[in-house]
């Protein structure tokens, strides 16, 4: 997938399918837009493109509320070409932007900078300054423009909606098995390790500090979980939380690597860790040695998920 930062990167005379959206997940219902529009460029022997926003739009409208991004952009950028896209236009979203008016994002950026032929959107899709322009707007300026617009209704699953909202919830619950079914795989938290620890050199101890993560995370407490080292990955269990058995909160994410082996560890060394079943809560233990029976607990009921087969379909 090709990527740009800047309309003036884009090559002259683009033509595009294009999908508009922030994408946080990458999740099911993103997928789904995402193939048809891939499909009918093929077909129209197009661009299939995704036009997305850094920093997340909320962050500049609403500077004050919360907003943990599922996937932060580099994930983001990795999804979407797994997806099968074949380029992303990242357009900063400053205030310039938020004011555009929906006619004049339309006519300066989808159609003089992009070329669109169609536009598949989601129903609840919006644009513009103070997101005036909808599907229907969106459809009458194609009309004008003569560009196509496709849309598509709210995807659901058993009755739930399939949203970048809703998985926020449940990852926030701890509920990370109803979170994969709607995401399409393994909800993860991408980071590196922590620095100031000594890495650096071969390292020999199991368990690993995640550098501060400031995105979304799940409910504290002890997880089964996956996790890639660089372009290794191993069979993990970990705990998100503040440690509360150790006397003052100290917040960190630590992952515990049960097939491990000694291996080459820096500062920027890539960690993905994917949560597949959330063990237990966070708890208070009297004693080091009693938190060390429960981690010990905790490492084999994830030996046994793995056994059964929680380890098949790794991702990649």
């Amino acid at each position: 997938m090709k990527t740009y930062f800047h309309i003036d990167e884009l090559p002259r005379g683009l033509k595009t399918v294009l999908s508009v959206g922030n994408f946080d997940g990458v999740h099911h219902a993103h997928q789904s837009v995402l193939r048809q529009n891939i499909r009918r460029a093929r077909e129209l022997g197009v661009t299939s493109m995704a036009l997305t926003f850094e920093p997340h739009p909320a962050r500049i409208l609403r500077p004050d509320g919360p907003k943990q991004l599922l996937t932060p952009l580099p994930l983001k950028l990795r999804l979407l070409g797994e997806v099968g896209i074949d380029a992303a236009l990242v357009l900063t979203f400053d205030r310039d932007l938020s004011i555009m008016p929906p006619q004049a994002f339309v006519e300066q950026i989808l159609v003089r900078a992009l070329g669109v032929r169609e536009i598949h959107e989601g129903w609840n899709f919006h644009f513009g300054h103070h997101a005036e322009g909808n599907v229907e707007r969106l459809i009458e300026f194609g009309k004008a423009a003569g560009f196509k617009v496709v849309t598509y209704p709210q995807l659901r699953h058993r009755n739930e909606p399939v949203s970048s909202s809703r998985i926020r919830q449940l990852v926030a619950e701890g509920n990370v098995q109803r979170a994969r079914v709607l995401l399409g795989r393994p909800f993860s938290v991408f980071t590196h390790p922590e620095r100031g620890r000594g890495y650096g050199h071969r390292y020999a101890v199991p368990t690993i500090n995640l550098a501060r993560y400031d995105e979304q995370l799940p409910a504290n407490g002890a997880y089964i979980t996956w996790t890639r080292v660089g372009i290794e990955r191993f069979d993990s269990v970990t705990n998100v939380g503040n440690r509360p058995t150790f006397g003052a909160d100290s917040f960190a994410i630590e992952t515990h690597l049960l097939d491990f082996h000694p291996l080459e560890l820096t500062p920027e060394t890539e960690l993905e860790v994917f949560f597949l079943r959330r063990l237990r809560p966070e708890a208070r233990f009297p004693s080091f040695e009693k938190l060390r029976e429960q981690i010990d607990r905790d490492v084999t009921k994830a030996q046994h998920y793995f056994r059964l087969g929680g380890s098949s379909h790794r991702p990649r």
